[in-house]
């Protein structure tokens, strides 16, 4: 029977790493869950191989764009059996109860990668300001509808994982994994999710990240426009 892969990358995590593994296998009993532990300095690696997690761990902090290419490539490698993959977040930004949510498109039969999409209510003002700002360039550079381009609470086929797996870091990385999903032609869907803000961010640190999500939407929307018009062409 296919099985379902639960990859979880965090990166000092102890708070919440053992009730995030817990709600997933509750959620999806049978599934494996892959612990990225990118280079933590406290216990998340200690807490995660106490629940039965596979934990994969790098030295030093790489970041979550690094973390997902190690998961995804030891679940290809690794487990025959999985089918399909949810990205959870270490954090509990995203609810662990939600997973068959996303799960149900792919299993369906009807998507190849899932993106959650955030009730706009429930995300603070400024986040809400930056994420139009993407969403609403990458949409009228990419020719897509999308509800949400920077949903972290994610799911994919193998063959899905195997085609994406090549992504950038920081906070591109949502982007990145759209981008790579439209020029694999992959069957996008989106389902809403739930989201909660606890940590704030500093202004000028808000001000680079969304400055520098914009500048690869523009880039990599610029680079797909011209790739179109070229193929028109020809």
């Amino acid at each position: 029977m296919a099985k379902v892969g639960a990859l979880i990358p965090a990166y000092n995590e102890a708070r919440t790493i053992k009730t995030v593994i817990r709600e997933t296998k509750e959620v999806i009993p049978r599934c494996h869950v892959v612990v990225v532990d990118d280079g933590s300095t406290d216990r998340t690696a200690q807490l995660a191989k106490g629940t039965g997690a596979k934990v994969l761990r790098h030295e030093e902090n790489r970041g979550k764009g690094e973390a997902l290419r190690t998961g995804f490539n030891y679940i290809l490698d690794s487990y025959p059996d999985v089918e399909w993959v949810i990205l959870v977040d270490a954090d509990r930004q995203y609810f662990a109860k939600e997973c068959n949510r996303l799960l149900r498109p792919l299993q369906r039969g009807e998507a190849d990668f899932v993106m959650g999409y955030r009730d706009w209510r429930q995300v603070p003002f400024r986040h809400r300001l930056g994420n139009w700002v993407w969403r609403t360039t990458f949409n009228w550079l990419f020719g897509t509808r999308l509800r949400d381009t920077n949903c972290g609470f994610m799911a994919l086929t193998r063959e899905a994982m195997d085609k994406v797996k090549n992504i950038y870091g920081g906070y591109i990385i949502e982007n990145s994994l759209l981008v790579n999903a439209l020029k694999n032609k992959l069957r996008i869907v989106q389902v809403p999710v739930t989201v909660r803000y606890k940590r704030k961010r500093a202004v000028l640190g808000g001000i680079r990240m969304v400055l520098g999500i914009l500048v690869f939407i523009l880039r990599e929307g610029v680079k797909w426009r011209l790739t179109s018009i070229l193929t028109r062409l020809h």
